[in-house]
């Protein structure tokens, strides 16, 4: 049976922006696939279970004792503020035959020594006079053990709905500046092999400088690619007409022992275009979902996940609209300027690396459909819920 395990990226990891290299790191480096993501503002409650666990962890007295005092501070929103950030981390869920020691070995023990090739060594900071550990971020924190991680992923998927999912009113703004949250799509081309490329793409997000407050990884179904996509069909019926013109044009042109007038081009484009336009957005649909929406009939069918995978981010901060489609770069890539995602991951007008929304409007329409508005049922709890079920009757075997 594949196992589940759990990283948490840290508050300070998440306020230095270091999210995404630590993202690209992680699935990058360890043998497990990447199934979830959820952020979560722990309360005191989530933090006192979390220690009481801790304690049980098998982890060396020192750091063990590192632990307890981090966890203790900067997952409570006092301690966090006072340390002048928030108390939200990320959670990221990886699955495989042996995803625990794996995501141990790509995160590091905690050590005092700077060791570029694990996580703690690049992003985290452990000093050491004598005996006594002075100063400790390990940037990731994850279990020690699997009783342990067990027990802290049932804890997890217990507080997955009261403390965690959209956090848009978290961080704290002056009176006078207004927030925007939007949302942030990572595409299915990131995700065809393990690579650093959705944290790079992340990385290059938070140069906006914007707050992440939502996360979410997920197989876009059929239904959903319609929901987005679907109202481009009216768009595309005149903005690409153009492209039917000029391929009736090429293709008919010496076709016939007489000449096609224009007109005629005309009418047999006015005849196409809707067509073509139903083609295209079922070209866009196939490429997220995995699965041509002309083929999948049913609205059982259509309600099932794709085969690709997605990762879909909330950003919020003042003008996160703007700044976010700035470093997006345009449509196409070819002419995105050097510096934005689609420049350096962009492969074409549709496998383009990400999406973001274009509009407050287009956020509130999109959110819902990938399942970031806010009050949703946690998918993450449900596949810890699953895999812990599936451990106790194995166990039981």
């Amino acid at each position: 049976m594949d196992q589940l395990a759990y990283a948490l990226i840290t508050p300070y990891s998440l306020a230095k922006s270091r999210t995404g290299g630590i993202i690209g790191r992680l699935i990058s480096q360890a043998e497990a696939d990447f199934v979830g993501a959820r952020m979560y503002c722990p309360s005191d409650a989530f933090t006192d279970e979390y220690l009481a666990i801790q304690e049980r962890a098998k982890i060396r007295a020192p750091f063990k004792r590192a632990f307890r005092d981090y966890i203790d501070v900067y997952f409570r929103r006092k301690g966090a503020l006072e340390h002048g950030i928030t108390n939200r981390f990320m959670m990221l869920l990886f699955q495989g035959p042996r995803a625990l020691r794996s995501l141990r070995d790509v995160i590091g023990s905690p050590t005092a020594r700077t060791v570029g090739n694990i996580v703690r060594g690049t992003y985290g900071d452990c000093i050491v006079r004598g005996k006594t550990i002075e100063y400790f971020e390990p940037a990731v924190i994850t279990a020690a053990d699997e009783d342990t991680n067990r027990a802290h992923l049932r804890l997890l998927a217990k507080y997955a709905e009261r403390d965690g999912g959209v956090l848009e009113h978290v961080v704290p703004y002056p009176d006078k500046v207004k927030p925007e949250t939007t949302l942030v799509m990572l595409k299915p081309d990131n995700f065809l092999k393990r690579s650093s490329r959705p944290g790079n793409i992340i990385d290059m997000f938070a140069k906006t400088g914007h707050t992440i407050v939502g996360a979410r990884v997920f197989s876009m179904s059929v239904e959903q690619g319609l929901r987005f996509y679907g109202f481009l069909e009216d768009v595309f019926v005149d903005r690409l007409a153009f492209l039917v013109e000029r391929r009736l044009r090429r293709h008919l042109a010496h076709a016939f022992d007489f000449p096609i007038q224009d007109e005629d081009y005309q009418q047999m484009t006015d005849i196409l275009k809707r067509r073509n336009a139903h083609a295209e957005v079922a070209k866009i649909i196939e490429y997220m979902t995995g699965r041509h929406p002309d083929g999948v009939r049913s609205a059982r069918e259509q309600r099932k996940p794709g085969l690709n995978k997605c990762m879909a981010l909330l950003y919020q901060g003042p003008n996160a609209i703007a700044d976010l489609r700035d470093r997006l770069g345009p449509t196409d890539p070819a002419k995105a300027q050097g510096g934005t995602v689609r420049s350096d991951y962009g492969i074409d007008l549709m496998r383009n690396g990400a999406h973001a929304s274009d509009s407050l409007d287009s956020a509130r329409r999109e959110r819902p459909i990938v399942g970031l508005a806010g009050g949703e049922p946690s998918d993450e709890a449900r596949l810890i819920r699953s895999y812990l079920r599936r451990a106790r009757r194995r166990a039981r075997r």
